[in-house]
């Protein structure tokens, strides 16, 4: 599934500013046949991109497992709405405040349509534990960051994105060890260990 760095930024307006920290970008593309067969795959890919429980099996083994929760931190299985939560569970030791688990909220789902176009977009935020009454930022970035995952559909041509933004280590929290595996996850990241997770997710999203 081929990338193109030179497509139709549209869609750019849902992605938060890039101020402080590192910044990644995950892409990938697809070209249909014909307009309407773009629309019709294109209610496919919207729907995938909501099912969070699915990210995994969508991403392949190797990636962390998602799991959608409500506001309250109580496992939902439906498609994701604003105000819920992702449990996140990353291959190697989780985070004490989080249960073992990285959380994020998710703070806007946007759908925007007009003539030939369409744009769906999810920007999660690190946050608290929704389960526990301390309220640090239970993931290895500080909730400075946020994570837009986007799909679009201009004309023929679907686009599957993952921006990251604003993404600084969450090395300051009350647990020592937390600190010690937020700043090897979080620098991990930041140098390009991340980048496999979401990329797989994006071409996933546009598997036919």
């Amino acid at each position: 599934m081929e990338t193109n760095n030179e497509h139709d930024q549209t869609g750019d307006s849902h992605v938060p500013l890039q101020q402080t920290g590192s910044e990644m970008n995950a892409t990938a593309e697809l070209e249909l046949g014909s307009e309407a067969e773009a629309v019709y795959f294109f209610q496919t890919v919207k729907a995938r991109l909501l099912d969070v429980n699915r990210w995994k099996e969508i991403a392949g083994a190797a990636t962390a497992d998602f799991m959608l929760t409500d506001a309250g931190g109580k496992p939902v299985s439906r498609m994701a709405t604003g105000g819920d939560h992702i449990k996140i569970d990353i291959p190697g030791p989780g985070p004490r405040a989080g249960g073992g688990f990285d959380w994020v909220t998710i703070e806007e789902i946007r759908l925007q349509e007009l003539d030939d176009v369409e744009i769906l977009s999810m920007t999660a935020r690190p946050s608290a534990n929704p389960l526990s009454d301390q309220d640090e930022t239970a993931h290895f970035l500080k909730d400075t960051a946020t994570s837009t995952f986007q799909v679009k559909r201009i004309g023929t041509r679907i686009y599957a994105e993952e921006h990251g933004r604003n993404e600084v280590p969450n090395t300051e929290t009350d647990h020592q060890i937390d600190n010690l595996r937020n700043t090897f996850v979080g620098w991990a990241a930041k140098i390009g260990f991340s980048y496999p997770q979401w990329k797989a997710l994006v071409d996933g999203l546009l598997k036919q």
